[in-house]
């Protein structure tokens, strides 16, 4: 998914993993293998951040020492395990979101497993078929429009309150996307223009075009780059993001008429060297301990009822009551010809 970091996240972020017992390498193409029954291989995008004492704790009651290997956006990180189903370089992978599951269970490159952790309150987020048996919700975000209400104000212009004004003239060059083929926001950005105008999409999109909105590869780039409200203080006042990122950044706000519900999955991949310290992996990301700690270090919204959010949430970060989505087989079948269409239309 993305995230600020603080990372003021992209969905970016809090703590950096350290700690003596992890070994984290950071690489788009290529992971580690367990070679052994003592330590468990974690496939992830690179938003991946958990506290080190959450991680410790896991070595501690599993006696598994996690290594962490990261694979850029969910999009790479689905085509990753996808292009070598049955012989991973990893045992787990977690960050796989309902745009791009049904690619690696298409594949065979995830192993079945029903977790006894997954809680009631996570049934409406399990998929359907092979992938529900294969993937095991663990969090949720929705991908909204971001706007720098700060840098509005600044200059006296009135800031969007809507999607549907991203097209008007006042706001030519302001925005900044995500290619929906490499980025899961970017993917998730289209996916909520298809589902909220069926008929005429395409049309929205030309009219983004003309209003010449800037497409970037990842969210990484769009918002702590590109955008004014990011860390890196760029140019673009509204960005593509998610409707938790103004509890990282007061001075922004989030349209919540056009967001897309993200779930992000963790599953067993097949063929893994250490499958029952996978297992184990899978039931540790639903545990009461790391369904708390993901808010303030991943700025997602856990599957489990009942956990608290940071005080910052219920003003900055209002989960979105009324989001929009699309089947997941339906972004199945129709995924790969709507960014075919997508592209054609942005001329890329």
């Amino acid at each position: 998914m993305r995230r600020l970091t603080r990372r003021p996240r992209p969905m970016l972020r809090v703590g950096v993993l350290l700690a003596a017992s992890i070994a984290v390498v950071a690489t788009a193409t290529a992971c580690s293998s367990s070679d052994d029954t003592k330590q468990v291989t974690l496939l992830t995008h690179d938003s991946f951040a958990l506290p080190d004492p959450v991680i410790a704790d896991f070595q501690k009651q599993t006696g598994l020492k996690l290594v962490v290997t990261k694979s850029g956006d969910a999009g790479q990180l689905a085509s990753t395990i996808s292009l070598t189903p049955g012989r991973p370089k990893a045992d787990a992978v977690y960050g796989i979101d309902n745009t791009f599951a049904s690619r690696p269970v298409t594949a065979g490159a995830l192993a079945d497993y029903t977790s006894p952790a997954l809680p009631t309150s996570a049934q409406d987020y399990v998929l359907g078929g092979d992938a529900g048996k294969q993937l095991t919700p663990v969090d949720r975000g929705d991908v909204c429009v971001n706007v720098d209400t700060a840098w509005f104000a600044q200059r006296g212009i009135p800031a969007p309150t809507s999607i549907t004004q991203l097209t008007d003239p006042r706001y030519k060059s302001d925005l900044v996307a995500m290619d929906p083929a490499t980025s899961s926001p970017g993917l998730g950005f289209l996916l909520a223009t298809i589902a909220a105008r069926p008929g005429d999409w395409q049309e929205y999109w030309k009219g983004l075009r003309a209003n010449d909105v800037s497409i970037v590869s990842g969210w990484d780039t769009g918002y702590n780059q590109d955008f004014s409200g990011g860390e890196g203080k760029g140019p673009k006042p509204i960005v593509v993001s998610y409707a938790s990122s103004p509890a990282e950044n007061p001075a922004t706000k989030a349209l919540l008429d056009g967001c897309f519900r993200q779930v992000e999955y963790v599953g067993v991949l097949k063929g893994a060297a250490n499958t029952d310290g996978a297992r184990k992996l899978v039931d540790f990301m639903l545990s009461d301990e790391v369904q708390k700690a993901l808010p303030d270090s991943m700025y997602v919204y856990p599957v489990r009822d009942g956990v608290p959010l940071p005080e910052s949430w219920a003003k900055y970060a209002p989960l979105p009551t009324d989001t929009v989505d699309l089947a997941p087989g339906s972004i199945a079948k129709n995924r790969e010809n709507w960014q075919r269409e997508w592209r054609t239309i942005m001329g890329r």
